[in-house]
């Protein structure tokens, strides 16, 4: 019986130690410096859309904010989470833990990003997913303390239907990567192409970064569907276009639509290689003079213009610190009531709002590839079609599966 009463008694001081030890992390952290970290893609197939342009961009907005908040110089810390959802976890859950990060930006793949933004409603910490673009963000798995900033599935696949399917592309057959956000890509772009009266003639499904599409193209070009949709992004897109191009795909009547462009994919595959293409995007660096100003100095550093993921985490960062400020803490629940109250002006959006949901809704821009012959230097290679006003863009609240929304219903 003492035995058993002293290890008890061993036991209850062990846990009275771990939750002193915890409320003094606490403690610590509520009063320590403002800290956000980017946990992005570093080395994979989307680095060059993300990666260490991001890291610059927060950068860039922390200098631009001034350097210091709550009376403390503002820290940064980057990693890379592989676009593997385990790894972006573990980053996280030990930024959140012992390091102190008070919010994350940029998270990777979509399935990464859908880990890290449950994890982060679980500890009270925010995320600012500049990078993914499954709509589910703001869906089903939508977060109190999560904001999806840039682009999403909802939005790219209905800008691209409408704008492909108005021009006579009716059929369509996908090549899609198999995760998350292809899927759900995949699935928006579909959606629509039923809704304006076209067919969807099938579907094949292909791993994250593949380096070889051919069987892939073949059933697509066997479908003989009008358009070939590509619900990919980065690297992929880059090689399935290039491949396809290889196969006379086009020239044999057939179209192929990337539904995720960026410029870098169109500086990587040349004017004539990317003709005729159109695509949804949330920001172009030579669109007006804000645009062009803040590439200017981005470019200067980094060596290329940025893209929208990136021009978005300079954005998100600095609507954060702006809030930080206004709330006069750095607590997650007040700091996300001023997020969702400020408007968002800046290079990239005007009169932007972040939803209850947390979908921020802005402007988007249906762009084009230019020909060769408009083209006055090696970045000038899009051009704005059409502007496509934020109320039309996203997902109509009302038709929101977020749980947030359903409960204020």
């Amino acid at each position: 019986m003492a035995r058993r009463i002293a290890l008890a008694t061993t036991v209850l001081s062990a846990l009275a130690c771990l939750a002193a030890l915890s409320d003094a992390l606490s403690a610590q952290d509520a009063n320590g410096p403002v800290k956000l970290a980017v946990l992005d893609d570093m080395s994979g197939p989307y680095a060059e859309n993300s990666g260490q342009g991001n890291v610059l961009a927060v950068r860039m907005a922390i200098q631009d904010f001034g350097g210091s908040l709550l009376g403390k110089p503002i820290e940064m810390t980057s990693a890379d989470l592989q676009n593997k959802a385990d790894i972006g976890m573990n980053i996280a859950r030990k930024w959140f833990d012992v390091e102190g990060v008070d919010a994350i930006i940029g998270m990777g793949s979509s399935a990464a990003a859908l880990a890290v933004q449950k994890l982060a409603a679980e500890k009270t910490k925010i995320t600012l997913a500049t990078t993914p673009a499954t709509a589910e963000l703001t869906g089903k798995a939508c977060s109190p303390t999560g904001v999806h900033w840039v682009y999403d599935t909802y939005a790219l696949g209905k800008g691209a239907a409408a704008a492909v399917v108005a021009q006579g592309g009716k059929s369509w057959y996908f090549i899609t990567a198999d995760y998350a956000f292809g899927q759900a890509l995949e699935a928006s772009a579909a959606s629509f192409v039923k809704a304006l009266g076209g067919t969807v003639l099938g579907a094949v499904r292909h791993p994250l970064n593949t380096s070889d599409f051919s069987s892939f193209l073949l059933q697509a070009q066997s479908s003989h569907a009008q358009i070939i949709g590509l619900a990919n992004a980065g690297n992929d897109t880059i090689t399935a276009l290039k491949q396809g191009a290889e196969f006379g795909i086009q020239q044999n009547g057939q179209k192929i639509v990337g539904l995720l462009m960026q410029v870098t994919e169109i500086h990587s595959l040349g004017l004539k290689a990317s003709k005729d293409l159109q695509f949804v995007e949330a920001f172009y660096w030579d669109q007006n003079d804000e645009t062009r100003e803040f590439s200017k100095r981005f470019w200067k550093e980094y060596g290329q213009p940025p893209t929208q993921v990136q021009a978005g985490t300079y954005s998100a960062a600095m609507h954060y610190l702006k809030s930080v400020k206004a709330a006069g803490t750095k607590d997650a629940k007040a700091v996300m009531a001023k997020m969702k109250e400020l408007p968002i002006n800046d290079f990239m959006t005007k009169d932007g709002a972040i939803r209850d949901d947390g979908r921020v809704i802005r402007n988007m821009y249906l762009l084009a590839t230019k020909d060769p012959s408009e083209s006055k230097g090696e970045w000038d290679l899009m051009k704005v079609v059409t502007t496509i006003p934020g109320k039309d863009a996203f997902r109509p609240l009302a038709d929101s599966e977020c749980p947030l929304v359903q409960r204020k219903q």
